[in-house]
């Protein structure tokens, strides 16, 4: 049984498509339709973006995250409400709520994300890959993931878990380090989703949605 963990880099989208034993391969490419079709069969998609938009204030998911982080509470971003995301200038953005330069510069992934859906198949799940590794560990990680202390951490938690990436990835070697080990996150989420022992944020559900643990 395959499964698929997606981020957003600068190339696009970067997969990491997992099996029970181990990483199959990377796949990288400029929209999410072409990264989920060059992993081929899955059972499930985690993929590292907002899925389901609230209409005013903020997402269940959300805050139910950043509960679980803790101190790292920041690095979920507060998602939103689709007016915002719709507006057609950051300022118009500010003028329906308060949101940061990066959670405005995520709308495009969002609404492409959102555009796909109906069209696949595929069991899709949201995932926080700072959610997935304190899963792994216990407890939210210390050190950013961007420094190498937080690199050095995340992937010797991954490949605790079965989730050892090679260093040979084709053309996604050349993706920053940072993304490729999210969607590596994402991925050991969403094998924990098709061996049916992921837990959702919140638990139920709100409305369907939730961030996979």
């Amino acid at each position: 049984m395959a499964v698929l963990g997606v981020d957003g880099c600068r190339q696009g989208w970067v997969g990491i498509v997992l099996h029970d034993d181990g990483v199959e391969g990377a796949v990288v490419g400029t929209s999410i339709a072409h990264v989920v079709r060059q992993a081929g069969d899955v059972a499930v998609v985690g993929i590292d973006i907002p899925i389901g938009l609230v209409a005013e204030g903020y997402r269940a998911p959300d805050l139910a995250a950043r509960k679980v982080l803790g101190r790292r509470a920041s690095t979920v971003f507060l998602t939103p409400p689709r007016a915002a995301l719709e507006a057609a200038t950051y300022a118009e953005a500010l003028a329906v709520a308060g949101l940061s330069q990066q959670a405005w510069g995520l709308r495009h992934r969002i609404f492409e994300v959102e555009a796909w859906l109906p069209a696949t198949d595929a069991d899709v799940r949201e995932v926080h890959p700072e959610v997935s590794f304190a899963e792994m560990a216990g407890a939210p990680l210390a050190a950013p993931k961007k420094t190498w202390a937080g690199a050095e951490q995340r992937r010797r938690l991954l490949a605790r878990n079965g989730v050892e990436v090679p260093p040979e990835l084709g053309a996604a070697g050349a993706v920053p380090v940072d993304d490729v080990l999210d969607a590596a996150a994402v991925a050991w989420t969403a094998r924990r989703v098709a061996a049916g022992v992921a837990r959702p944020l919140p638990d139920p559900p709100e409305d369907g949605y939730a961030i996979w643990a």
